[in-house]
């Protein structure tokens, strides 16, 4: 740290190393956005006249959709919303004060909103693979009509190869990442900026009034046009989740340096293009090259790449709002495999990524064009800023304690942004905006039943468990025998006698010469230093209570336990220990708590549920569990 301070040169170098992989990461899904938006406003089902006033209309509301929502609200004040550092919607809400979390009426709407903004990321999860790819590979009709009808395989194919291939990790690919997507970038400006010297009129564009005059001569029909605004905007929510990987600073040097400006130049060339030739709204970003194969085919290929990129940093962020999930207790254990020894955030779900390629795979089955996948997205993407506009002002009022007079002109600001564009987007539910609502709805009920079902499963052992004060007065050194070896009983309450050290008592009538009683917590933050991870207290008798502490972006590992358990002086060996786990047969049935239907969905996922043995990474022959009946 002292070497990076005394020398600026190579702070300077890691921070502009940081902020091209950024590029490569971070801002693939908003910077493939011109491939389909300003399409979507001139040449759809709720289209606008191609003409200079609503050319210059439609491009000052993209200028200031990009300032306002992506520059102003992401950038400087959501991205101050960092969870030690970590950034993403469930992290936003780990940052809501407990005080306020535990006024019943705030902590339902504030978690329902939090977890219905989560659910509707794995929408735009399914859906930003099948609309980037599919309307770069849509560029080769601007060439010939020959591809037509091979448009949809070749989409099909690369995004079976990009799915399959997420088993062997990103950490490969990732270096080319950054590179690829300066050159992505730097094509946007150049292309641009050829037009715009062309047709220079579309600068005046920066002046709002034009937006204003657009939406007064367009009215019903100019709101309706919002919904090609918001793919502009898209890809805003990962410039947040993706905070931990690259920091604050370097998100957004990239942006206000390089992002901004190529993206702005970009529309601004396809707006004069536009002006000059009106017919080419059927595709104007591929039209900006005209139909010459030289230039033509190697953008193609070019906007592919980025489009994959693109996918690649949404499926990578699914992957880990899954971990995020598992880890704060609202989602059942997942298998989570690790691709890269050096990267913690290199990791793989096997359900997520084949959920993920399944629904992407019959998203571009079904809706076949990228113009039908638009409405879709639109409704996933603004629905999740709205949440996250809620989420950040009630921190910044709560957590921060920024003045009323702050904090409310920002969020009637930001909201209404947010909910114009939502507004604009949730009108074509049935052009397939209802997809992203269907799942963000299935997940919500899958995230609340588990969280909801856990609590009260906690509370049916809490009344029945035994406190463990009151276990140890009953142990006398002639009360049970004792035999050798360590035993390890996995617990969730560390003042309460585990279930599974009754039961081996009930059935073995013995007890181990030491007996340790394992806590796995999980923080509201990011990550626990080792050094503080792991806290061993001396009950007396041999048994000890150990609790482990992880953040929410850290797997539990026994055997990583058992080696900190280590340095704090109580000396376990692996070979002469046993783990104890309780397995839990959930009963359905009336008793107050949820309805019978979802205690009957929490007993399927549990029952589906990664076992303890894999989750925690205990050796599985040096493993005993009891099982015990719980009624709901």
């Amino acid at each position: 740290m002292t070497q990076k301070n005394n020398d600026p040169r190579k702070a300077n170098r890691q921070l502009l190393g940081l902020a091209l992989g950024a590029l490569g990461v971070v801002y693939g899904d908003i910077g493939t956005s011109p491939l389909y938006a300003l399409r979507e406003a001139f040449h759809s089902e709720h289209a606008v006249p191609v003409n200079h006033d609503n050319i210059l209309g439609l491009l000052s509301l993209v200028f200031w959709a990009l300032i306002v929502i992506i520059s102003i609200k992401y950038l400087l004040f959501v991205m101050r919303a960092d969870n030690r550092g970590e950034g993403g919607i469930l992290a936003l809400m780990a940052l809501v004060p407990p005080k306020l979390r535990d006024v019943q009426g705030g902590r339902w709407a504030l978690l329902a909103m939090g977890l219905f903004g989560a659910a509707l990321l794995y929408g735009d999860g399914m859906i930003t693979p099948a609309i980037s790819v599919l309307s770069a590979v849509e560029g080769l009709h601007v060439a010939t009509p020959f591809f037509d009808p091979y448009v949809v395989p070749i989409t099909l194919a690369i995004l079976v190869i990009l799915f399959l291939f997420q088993r062997k990790g990103t950490a490969g690919i990732g270096a080319v990442f950054g590179p690829v997507m300066l050159l992505w970038f730097t094509t946007l400006a150049v292309l641009g900026l050829v037009w715009s010297l062309r047709q220079p009129e579309v600068f005046s564009a920066v002046n709002p009034a034009y937006a204003v005059k657009f939406f007064l001569h367009n009215r019903w029909a100019g709101f309706l046009t919002l919904g090609a605004v918001t793919l502009v905007v898209t890809g805003g929510e990962a410039l947040y989740a993706d905070m931990g990987h690259f920091g604050r600073r370097p998100i957004q040097l990239a942006w206000f340096t390089m992002v901004l400006p190529c993206l702005l130049l970009n529309y601004f060339g396809q707006g004069a293009l536009l002006l000059r030739e009106p017919q080419a709204a059927e595709n104007p970003f591929f039209h900006m090259v005209g139909d010459n194969p030289w230039a033509l085919y190697p953008l193609v290929g070019l906007a592919t790449m980025a489009t994959v990129i693109a996918s690649q940093a949404v499926i990578s962020g699914a992957f880990s709002l899954t971990r995020q999930a598992v880890q704060l207790g609202y989602m059942p254990r997942v298998a989570i495999i690790h691709t890269s020894e050096e990267e913690i955030g290199q990791i793989y779900i096997p359900s997520i990524n084949w959920l993920l390629m399944i629904s992407t795979i019959g998203l571009v089955i079904g809706f076949q064009k990228s113009t039908n996948l638009a409405a879709a997205y639109g409704v996933a993407v603004t629905a999740t800023m709205a949440v996250t506009t809620l989420l950040a002002e009630v921190v910044a009022r709560r957590l921060w304690g920024w003045s009323p007079l702050i904090v409310v002109p920002g969020a009637i600001l930001f909201l209404a942004a947010d909910l114009s564009l939502f507004g604009a987007n949730i009108i074509k539910i049935a052009d397939g905006g209802w997809f992203p609502l269907a799942v963000g709805l299935v997940v919500y009920t899958l995230l609340s039943t588990w969280k909801k079902g856990r609590a009260i499963l906690s509370e049916r052992l809490k009344k029945g468990a035994l406190p463990f004060s009151e276990f140890i007065g009953t142990v006398t050194p002639t009360s049970l025998p004792r035999v050798p070896g360590t035993a390890v009983f996995m617990s969730r309450d560390p003042e309460s006698t585990p279930t599974a050290l009754l039961h081996n008592l009930k059935h073995n009538k013995v007890l181990h010469e030491k007996v340790v009683l394992l806590t796995v917590m999980t923080e509201e933050f990011p990550y626990v230093e080792e050094e503080d991870r792991v806290r061993v207290e001396d009950l007396g008798k041999g048994f000890f209570r150990v609790i482990a502490r992880y953040g929410f972006l850290q797997n539990p590992g026994v055997s990583e336990v058992i080696d900190l358990i280590k340095t704090k002086g109580l000396d376990l060996n692996v070979m002469n220990t046993t783990f104890f786990l309780s397995r839990e047969t959930l009963i359905p049935s009336k008793q107050p708590g949820m309805a019978l239907w979802r205690e009957k969905l929490f007993a399927v996922m549990s029952r589906n549920a990664q076992r303890p043995t894999d989750f925690f990474r205990i050796p599985p022959n040096r493993v005993v569990e009891l099982g015990m009946q719980v009624r709901l």
